[in-house]
């Protein structure tokens, strides 16, 4: 079995390489070892699968799966040319959705390459880039997160959380997973807030960054394995938040609960709703 975490780096950045022009890709052969499969010819047809993936999502293929050919040793000195393929990050997500589940690696790239494309899709939106304070970048993470809470609402109910009390419960699974086990009541102790007070609310951009992803994660995993008991649903909701937690462990990052408490975005949100309404239609 492979190494999965010699340190905090995580093995499947540790595989990462760069172009001439600084883009980062992943060597699909070197993928393939990584994930174990035995030979490359057994990992092409999961390289089609994520290929017909990334056309029904809209995307052009040739942007996140590039063929090359690398030059090996065969013995006395001698080289020959075999064939690879530059993967994106987002074609390496596409990948380990497509992979065989039962591998403990597998599992690992699932939750790695879903909370990196996602941050790594954050980052690039065009909005976001155009942010330059931390309370712009809250307001607009806190916005994107109210929205995702609805619809993983939606994902919930189609799933069997129907009532309140149950939805409730659903979401003190994800934080629990999250948060090292803190359901909701004991993040509120933890970081000292009112009753009344919204957690959200007082979260900086990293926390609402890592909420967000285990948010959008969990409405995915919901629809995507077509989960349809309540019970099922808190334990995804669980087990999402506590991969989320463990890939920013794995980065080197901070722990959601260690992080510090913000002002109430609320006091913020009229002033700086309309300095980037008016920063985003100055860019148009």
């Amino acid at each position: 079995m492979t190494q999965l975490s010699k340190s905090s780096q995580n093995i499947f950045e540790q595989i990462k390489k760069s172009d001439s022009k600084k883009n980062e890709y992943w060597s699909a052969r070197e993928l393939a070892k990584i994930l174990e499969y035995s030979e490359y010819r057994h990992f092409k047809p999961v390289i089609e699968k994520a290929k017909e993936a990334c056309k029904n999502s809209g995307q052009e293929i040739n942007d996140h799966f590039e063929e090359s050919l690398d030059m090996v040793q065969i013995g006395s000195g001698a080289e020959r040319k075999i064939d690879d393929m530059k993967l994106s990050r987002y074609a390496c997500y596409l990948i380990v959705q497509n992979a065989s589940p039962e591998k403990e690696v597998v599992a690992l790239g699932q939750t790695y390459f879903a909370v990196q494309t996602r941050m790594q899709e954050i980052l690039q939106m065009e909005t976001y880039n155009q942010l330059d304070t931390e309370k712009e970048k809250r307001l607009f993470l806190r916005t994107e997160l109210a929205e995702h809470n609805k619809q993983l609402a939606d994902a919930a109910k189609d799933a069997g959380v129907v009532l309140p009390m149950d939805y409730a419960i659903f979401q003190n699974h994800g934080y629990m997973g999250l948060y090292g086990g803190l359901d909701a009541r004991a993040i509120h102790t933890r970081k000292s807030l009112k009753k009344n007070e919204n957690i959200l609310d007082h979260m900086g951009s990293t926390e609402l960054a890592a909420n967000l992803f285990r948010a959008t994660q969990t409405e995915e995993k919901l629809k995507r394995e077509n989960i349809k008991e309540k019970h099922r649903a808190n334990k995804t909701h669980f087990e999402v938040g506590k991969k989320v937690r463990k890939t920013i462990q794995e980065l080197g990052g901070t722990m959601p609960e260690n992080l510090p408490v913000a002002d109430s975005i609320k006091k913020l949100k009229i002033k700086e709703t309309k300095k980037l309404s008016a920063k985003t239609s100055n860019k148009k």
